[in-house]
């Protein structure tokens, strides 16, 4: 009894060592102090979500703040997975798709990603309410999962690196500028052919 107790400490403290920790628990850490928030659904459940997320987290949300996440688009799609023996759809997969943006000065973009999730669920028709509301539960699992995503991704991001990234977008901008000046330039002295007179 002792040795097993002992493993079981063990293996926790190996796998605390090594950063397990269980999904949905223990707190995200980034090293992000204040972010804007922005979405094209302002008041859908991921932003709602990740506003929460980021707050618990230690971040402040604010239009003041230095560099903004954007949730440019939210996609769902639903697919038959599996079948009955009479040909009705057992099973489905829901996946949900979030395009974002982090931009910074000038409203530059600094970086674009994506995330994804995606879980089955079983559609029971003697039972369209129980199928309804499962479904209803996967999807707010899945916008869990999506916030959770993010949150990981945001870890990544040291004021370091952010201010790397601000570099290149301001150089990238200032060569576009250049070379759209050019290209004006070089129009601007391009006399104009005058129209063909024909007999």
């Amino acid at each position: 009894m002792i040795k097993r107790n002992l493993l079981v400490m063990g293996l926790a403290v190996l796998l605390s060592a090594c950063g397990f920790q269980l999904r949905g628990t223990g707190t995200n850490q980034l090293t992000i102090t204040e972010l804007g928030l922005s979405a094209r659904d302002a008041y859908g459940q991921t932003v709602r979500d990740l506003r929460l997320a980021l707050e618990g987290s230690g971040v402040k949300i604010t239009d003041a703040a230095p560099y903004k996440l954007v949730l440019n688009n939210e996609q769902e799609n639903q697919r038959a997975a599996s079948y009955t023996g009479t040909g009705s759809t057992a099973e489905y997969e829901l996946t949900k798709v979030l395009n974002y943006q982090i931009k910074g000065d000038n409203n530059l973009v600094l970086l674009e990603n994506k995330v994804e999730a995606r879980k089955f669920f079983m559609q029971d028709s003697g039972n369209i309410a129980g199928s309804t509301q499962e479904a209803s539960m996967v999807r707010k699992e899945l916008d869990r999962d999506l916030v959770q995503q993010v949150l990981l991704r945001l870890e990544q991001l040291t004021p370091a690196r952010l201010a790397e990234l601000q570099t290149l977008a301001d150089e990238k901008a200032r060569a576009e500028a250049a070379a759209l000046e050019a290209q004006q330039k070089a129009e601007a002295e391009t006399p104009q052919q005058s129209p063909l007179e024909l007999p």
